[in-house]
This record gives C-alpha cells, structure tokens and sequence, in this order.
C-alpha cells in the first residue's frame, strides 16, 4: 500500500467540480493528506456522496452547492473560506462543455463553452490571489485539457476556453510569483470519468479505438491526475509557477505518423 503523507495537514482547500471524476478524486486526495477541503458542484446528490465518502475516510469536508456560472456567489465562496478558515489552495477543476461544428454552434453555446471553464476561473483566480498576495504564501492549480493545445473537430468552443484558461494561467502566475503565490496547470489528456464515457455513449470500440491513440495504450484514472495537482499544490513544488503539466499518457508529445509510413 502506497504511504500517505500529510503534505497538507491543517490547511484549507477549495476543489470546484468536485463531485466526481478528477475533482473528487482530488478533494479524496487532500483531506486524506491532512487538509479540510470546500467541495463545490452544482449537484447536490453527487456532491454530498463525495462528503459522506471523504468523512467515512476520516478526511475534513464542507460542501457548497454552487453553479460557478454565479461569478458573484463563487466570489463570495472563497472570500467567506478564506475569512473563516484561512486560504491555502484553490483548484479550478469545474468546466461546462457545449460540442458541436462551428457551423451550427449558436453563439449562446459557444459562450457557455467559457461561461465556467474561462469566466469563473478568472474570477476565483482573482480572488484568491488577493487573499494569498496578502498572506504571502498560497497555490493554485487550474485544469486545463489536451483539447486547448491541439486541434480536434467539433469542440471548438471547449477547446477555445481551455487555451483562454492555459494562457491567463501563466499571465496570472507571472503577478504573483514575486508574492509567493504559485499558480500552474494541470493538463489531462483522455480521463476515464462518468462525463468521458458519456461522451463516448459507453461504446466500447469508441473508448478503444480513443485509448489505441494514446501513446501508453489507455485512458488516465482520476487519481493519476489527482496526484499532479497535489504536487503543484504541494511544497514539493516551492520552485514551480506558470508550469503546463501534461498528464495525458504522451499524447501532447506525439506526432501522429500514418499507418502506412510507419
């Protein structure tokens, strides 16, 4: 059994989208390594099953119902935490996809493709780099995707916001790196969650022939991803701000070859 440490003990952390997949699988993470962690996600039922299984782990859990499309009551979240409990880390895991060809994508979806992905991340970023500048000390981790480096059809909207949050990361790193504010992204590549079997319509040849295109031969599991944001999170990483990390099985490193060069 893999040793846990306490890398986080008696710190506060703030997860969005944190009711399943790679956000649970986190804010699992961080309470087991000592932290009270503010879980946030627009479904109850879901959010309150990731709290009942954190505290049954002995971990330290609030939940917070929230559609981060609410920029006010996201704001309000973290600065009522941050006066509470105190600040440590925030992870922008939440995302609102809408797909689609651009030549059919209304103009409504393709700004709710941004609506949390850029817009509420902008804004928890904000306010949590005021409260961490002020303290001098403080991480904050964004999750970005592989679709916001490199070009796939019909998630154009989704993949603009995911380049808009990778860029505004680095941006946001450079202000407070001088403060001891550490701000980095977490960049998945195909991860087996609820949303990705959705999206696939739970046909195994399309999970195959997706996981054959990955270098390593398969999708990641959420708490592979869960342990690249806590080291970024962590003081493992004391030394690292505005850093894109790829945790997608080689994926972003590949250069595709036909078959037929090979």
């Amino acid at each position: 059994m893999k040793k846990v440490t306490r890398r986080f003990e008696g710190k506060t952390v703030i997860v969005t989208g944190a009711s399943y997949g790679i956000g649970r699988a986190t804010a699992e993470g961080f309470a087991r390594e000592g932290a009270h962690v503010v879980i946030c996600a627009r479904g109850r039922d879901k959010l309150e099953e990731a709290a009942v299984a954190i505290r049954a782990d002995g971990g330290q859990v609030s939940t917070e119902v929230l559609d981060l499309a609410d920029l006010e009551a996201f704001a309000k979240l973290i600065n009522d935490t941050a006066n509470q409990r105190g600040l440590d880390v925030l992870v922008n895991n939440a995302a609102v996809t809408r797909h689609g060809p651009i030549a059919t994508m209304s103009i409504d979806n393709w700004r709710k493709n941004f609506s949390v992905t850029a817009d509420a991340t902008f804004v928890g970023v904000r306010e949590a780099m005021k409260i961490m500048i002020g303290q001098r000390h403080g991480a904050i981790v964004n999750v970005s995707s592989t679709c916001g480096s490199r070009a796939a059809m019909g998630v154009a909207g989704y993949s603009a916001a995911k380049a808009a949050l990778t860029q505004f990361t680095s941006c946001a790193a450079m202000e407070a790196a001088a403060y001891n504010v550490r701000i980095n992204t977490v960049i998945p590549g195909s991860v087996d969650t609820p949303a990705n079997r959705a999206a696939a319509q739970g046909d195994p040849e399309v999970i195959k022939a997706l996981e054959a295109a990955i270098p390593m031969q398969r999708s990641g599991r959420p708490e592979e991803l869960a342990a690249a944001i806590l080291f970024l999170a962590s003081d493992d990483a004391s030394f690292i701000t505005g850093a894109e990390l790829p945790v997608d099985g080689g994926k972003l490193a590949q250069l595709y070859v036909p078959a037929v060069l090979k």
